[in-house]
Formats: C-alpha cells, sequence, structure tokens
C-alpha cells in the first residue's frame, strides 16, 4: 500500500545529488581578482596575453590563485586585497606605459573560490546582487536634448541629399536650434520641395516662413517623432552600456530605465570606481571614411609630413593607413550588423544593414569610389582606430554591405559585435554615485543566512516536538526544499538580493504549511479509526488537492509580482516562484518517499509516531 516502485527512489536520490552539488559552489566564498581586457577596437586579449600577465606576477614574487582567460579577458586570483591592489599596480604598469592612452583595461574584481571540478560541470554560486557582494552604484541622466540635436543634424544632412537627388536647387541648409531651415529664392521652388519633404519625411512638420527674395521652409520634428527619438535613445544607450561593462567583467550588471531619461547601473563586485566611471563615460561613434592612396602620400605622412585634409592610422596587423578627414556616413545609419561568409569565396565577412538614408548615401559613395579602400572607423576620446578597410569592388545599392577579406571568423563576429555596438544616441552624465563595501556586503550575507537558520531551527523544534518521527520527516523535507531551491538558483544563475533572502525564508515558512497539513490528515483519519498504514495513504491522496490550491493562487501573486515587477520586486518573485514548485516536490514527495522506506515494508503496524491522537472521549497516543 505505502511502497515506491524502485524508479521513484531513484528519482528521488538523484534529485537530491544534483541539488547537494549546484548548492556546493555558493560555500566557497568569493576571492579578489584582477581583470585585463582589451581597451581598444583592434586590440585582442589572447594567449599571448595570458603568458605575459603570468610573466609579469612571476618576476615581480606575486603569487596567484589561478590565472585564466575567458571571453571578457585574462583573470588572476588573488589570496587576498593587498596582493590584488599589488597585482593592479603591476599589471597596469606593464600593459598600459601610456596613461594617456591606455591599451587595456585594468580592473579590480571577484571571482568564484568554487573548485574547478564543479565549475567544469556546470555547477556555479548565485550571481549576488549590489547589496550582498558589495560593487557601484550609478545613476546617469540622459540628454534628451542632444540626442534630439544630433537626430536633426542628420536630418539635415538626409534633406541635402534628397534634394539633390531630385534637382531641387536651395539657398542653403542649416539647423537652428531645434528645427532645420531651407532657404529658397522663389515661391515654385519651395512649392516643390515642400511636397517632395512631405512624401519622404513624414516625421517633419514643415511651415512656410519668410518673403520676396529670401524664403524659407522651416522642418521641425512631430510631437509623437520626438517621444519615438527618445526613447530610442534609452534603448541604444543601455544596449552601449551592456556592451561596454562586458569588459569589466560583471557577471549580472542592472542596467534599467527610471523614468523616461534616466538609467541606473549597478555594478556588483567591481570594486574599482574609477575605472567603472572611466568605461561607463565612453562616447564612441562609428565613422565611414576614404582612404587616400595618392602614391607617395603614405610615405610622407610616416616621415612626419602629413598631407592637408588626411589624418595617419593603424589597422589590424598593425599596417599604417592614411585615412582622409572627411566623413562620409556615421554608425547612425547602422541598423545592424551580423557575422556571416561570402558566397562566392566563402570566407569571413561581415553583413551590414544601412537605413534608408544610409543606403542612398552609400549608393553613391561606391558609386563614385569603385576601386578605392574605404576605412571603417571607431572613434573614442577623440582618437580612432581602424576597424576594418575594404576595397570597394561595385556599386553597393539596397542597403545590405558585406565587409570580408583577411579576417578570420573570430575577427568577423568581433567586428560585428563593436559595428552593433555603435554608440551613444546621446551624451549622458552621472548625476548620483554610491559604493557598496565587500565588508557591507558581507555583513548582509551573514544576516541573511543567520535569520534563516534560526527561522529555520525554530520551525524544526516545534515540528519535532509536535508531530516527532513525522515532524522529523517533515524537517528533513524542508532541508531538501531549501537544498533545490538554491541549486535551482545557482543553475539558472539568478541574481539573489536581500529581498531574495527574504524570499528565501518566506519559502521556508510557506513549505511547511504543505507538510502540516499532511500530518494533521493522517491524525484526522487515525482519530477515525482508520488503520494506520490506511491513514498514511489517506492523508497524503487527501491533503495533495489543498495543497496543490494554496499553492497555485500564491503562485499566481508570484508571476503577477514577476511580470509587472522590476528591481528588488523582480527579485523578490522569481526566487517566491521558484520555493513554491520546490515545495510541492520536497513536501509530497520526498517526504513520501521517507515515510513509504520507514513504514511501507511493515505489514503489521499498530501505531504512528506522529504525536498525540485526539479521541472523542479518550485520548491515545500513536507511537
Amino acid at each position: 500500500m505505502n511502497r515506491y516502485p524502485l524508479w521513484k527512489y531513484v528519482i528521488v536520490a538523484f534529485a537530491l545529488v544534483f541539488g547537494f552539488i549546484y548548492t556546493l559552489p555558493n560555500f566557497f566564498g568569493e576571492s579578489p581578482a584582477v581583470q585585463v581586457s582589451s581597451a581598444k577596437a583592434t586590440l585582442k586579449v589572447d594567449a599571448k596575453t595570458l603568458e605575459r600577465v603570468a610573466a609579469t606576477l612571476k618576476q615581480a614574487n606575486v603569487d596567484s590563485n589561478g590565472t585564466f582567460l575567458d571571453t571578457t579577458g585574462v583573470k588572476v586570483r588573488l589570496k587576498d586585497t593587498d596582493t590584488q591592489l599589488k597585482a593592479r599596480d603591476l599589471l597596469e604598469k606593464q600593459f598600459n606605459p601610456d596613461a594617456a592612452d591606455p591599451q587595456y583595461v585594468v580592473a579590480l574584481n571577484l571571482l568564484s573560490s568554487s573548485p574547478q571540478w564543479l565549475t567544469n560541470m556546470g555547477a556555479l554560486p548565485m550571481y549576488l546582487g549590489l547589496d550582498l557582494r558589495g560593487g557601484v552604484h550609478f545613476l546617469l541622466q540622459v540628454d534628451m536634448k542632444g540626442a534630439l540635436t544630433k537626430r536633426l543634424d542628420s536630418i539635415g544632412a538626409d534633406l541635402r541629399s534628397l534634394l539633390r537627388d531630385k534637382n531641387i536647387r536651395h539657398g542653403g541648409i542649416s539647423r537652428e536650434g531645434e528645427r532645420v531651415v531651407i532657404r529658397f529664392r522663389d515661391e515654385d521652388t519651395r512649392s516643390k520641395a515642400r511636397i517632395v519633404l512631405e512624401d519622404s519625411q513624414p516625421d517633419l512638420q514643415l511651415t512656410d516662413q519668410g518673403s520676396g527674395n529670401d524664403l524659407k521652409l522651416t522642418a521641425t520634428l512631430k510631437p509623437t517623432a520626438m517621444k519615438r527619438i527618445q526613447e530610442f535613445a534609452i534603448k541604444q544607450n543601455m544596449g552601449t552600456l551592456h556592451n561596454r561593462i562586458n569588459e569589466l567583467g560583471v557577471a549580472e550588471p542592472v542596467i534599467a530605465q527610471q523614468g523616461a531619461d534616466r538609467i541606473v547601473v549597478q555594478l556588483p563586485g567591481v570594486q574599482d570606481t574609477a575605472k567603472a566611471k572611466d568605461i561607463l563615460g565612453r562616447t564612441a561613434t562609428l565613422e565611414i571614411r576614404m582612404v587616400d592612396d595618392t602614391p607617395g602620400a603614405l610615405e610622407a605622412a610616416m616621415a612626419g609630413q602629413v598631407p592637408f585634409g588626411t589624418e595617419l592610422y593603424v589597422e589590424r596587423g598593425g599596417r599604417p593607413l592614411l585615412v582622409k578627414k572627411q566623413v562620409m556616413l556615421t554608425g547612425d545609419r547602422l541598423t545592424d550588423a551580423q557575422p556571416g561568409f561570402d558566397n562566392q569565396t566563402q570566407e569571413a565577412a561581415v553583413h551590414l544593414n544601412l537605413d534608408s538614408a544610409g543606403s542612398r548615401i552609400f549608393k553613391e559613395i561606391t558609386r563614385e569610389n569603385v576601386g578605392k579602400r574605404m576605412a571603417i572607423l571607431l572613434i573614442e576620446k577623440g582618437k580612432g582606430e581602424v576597424v576594418t578597410a575594404p576595397v570597394i569592388r561595385t556599386e553597393i545599392a539596397g542597403g545590405r554591405v558585406q565587409i570580408s577579406g583577411s579576417m578570420s571568423t573570430q575577427e568577423a563576429n568581433d567586428t560585428a559585435l563593436l559595428l552593433r555596438a555603435g554608440s551613444l544616441a546621446a551624451p549622458m552624465e552621472i548625476i548620483e554615485e554610491r559604493t557598496i563595501g565587500p565588508s557591507l556586503g558581507a555583513e548582509n550575507i551573514t544576516k541573511g543566512f543567520h535569520s534563516t537558520l534560526w527561522g529555520f531551527t525554530a520551525i524544526s523544534a516545534f515540528m519535532i516536538m509536535y508531530y516527532v518521527l513525522f515532524g522529523l520527516i517533515s524537517v528533513v523535507a524542508l532541508a531538501s526544499n531549501l537544498l533545490f531551491l538554491v541549486a535551482l538558483l545557482s543553475l539558472l544563475q539568478a541574481t539573489l538580493t536581500l529581498p531574495g533572502v527574504a524570499a528565501i525564508a518566506l519559502a521556508l515558512g510557506m513549505a511547511i504549511d504543505s507538510n502540516v497539513l499532511i500530518n494533521e490528515r493522517i491524525r484526522e483519519e487515525l482519530r477515525n479509526g482508520s488503520s494506520p498504514q490506511a491513514a498514511i495513504t489517506a492523508g497524503y491522496s487527501h491533503a495533495f488537492d489543498t495543497i496543490i490550491d494554496t499553492n497555485i493562487t500564491t503562485l499566481i501573486a508570484g508571476i503577477a509580482l514577476l511580470v509587472f515587477g522590476s528591481g528588488p520586486v523582480r527579485g523578490f518573485a522569481v526566487v517566491h516562484c521558484l520555493g513554491i514548485l520546490t515545495s510541492l516536490f520536497s513536501a509530497v514527495v520526498v517526504s513520501r518517499a521517507m515515510v513509504n522506506l520507514i513504514y511501507g515494508r511493515r505489514r503489521k503496524l499498530e501505531s504512528l509516531a506522529i504525536g498525540r491522537v485526539w479521541k472523542p472521549g479518550h485520548s491515545t497516543v500513536a507511537k
């Protein structure tokens, strides 16, 4: 009657072992570390960089607990913070001899101390939020006026190109404040221009102004277009920030919109505030320029005589390149960049998509410069780097552009990522900055651990005193629930914050309710005269419906918090919902498996160790 088939016991045992393995990494804590990553678009961090880092530390007699290379850079795990600071200074001096033009980002960080065999199994610790791990918090203000100004400048260039294509002569196009002004000499030309612009620029509100020979057509953005541009600016800035934060090696950064024009950035584990501010404050832009292939010009530039209107750069591989200063196209026109392969040569390539205006401009550039080289540059802090410089083979129309030639698959992936990252759609400034030290985070972890521990202890003491052996089984089931919950959070790499710790404590209190329902139902069956074996069966089967109902209603509330909440509320909801699911399994399956192991094979069972069972008129104790 109360026996599980072997496969059910195997599932329970497997779940417990699985939970133990994936919970284990959370007990090893974190070690101070230093990370070295690339600060340049054309500079790669590879195995040679790893060897250079190891050699630098070995030469200075700095002991490390492991040096390894991953997707974000070289990371060095160290034994204490003093060694960490010493290593940072050594690597900074070695990798960035020119402080004004750093080639690498050398940042302080925290890394998990769990052993390699657990990491190889994919068993990683939970990410800890800012309040538990320490780190930095920034509130950035997005300059929405700057976004609109940038868009108006772009519109001015579009209008100039459009009117030239339609052979409509004008007296000049300029931006004046928050409007674009086009000047004409006669009414007929202005009317033609108005018709063309109304058809091709639906976002603009056109107004006639001026008289005589000084006729003007004023273009302003419609309110709906302004709102859309501002929303896009926030989204693009958030995406660009996320790409930049990867350089710091932050495992789970929080980048969220606050209000209409602010962005919150939280970087758990980052200790180097100055480095974080430097990376967040970058203003990178993408530019397309033509290469100056005039015979003798490159040699003269390398000799120190740079021709007028050109600049000397270094492309991939260290080769010098002379690039014209005139910007033909900017990254604002780029909508997507994906790695791929050339259909004819099967070489690695990058496929770009341009918007309508960018397609028209690019078509003109390629038509007029067939056989010449075109340089794609990333401009950052006033300094540019050549990402790639392909030869224009033919006129390119349709807005789809392919960059190929002399690049590996990895280089194509990296180039596509750089081009997708693009630039900030609008300037930003840091208006609030907070730093939470690792010691404060450790104190919060200790308090959260103690609250959970004492809550678990109090529940366990009550259950064992009140339900005896069944109370002990309930406590073991509750412990397995906690094990499953932490294992799932670790496996999903969820971020645990103080509200999440509160949700764990709440999950323990709610999980024991299911066992109380089961135990009381078994007592009720015993009071009604059922045999012990029948009482166990009826207790679990009758209590199951009630357990499902109560947990589903609570789960609905948790899902509502998950869908509509944000920040700490969302973190609480994630732990809350997972806790409900694990409690169902532990309270029903795990506890039933233990009861079946203890009582299932006893044919002549006379009593149950479930505490005092009261009957009408007299009392007995089921032992």
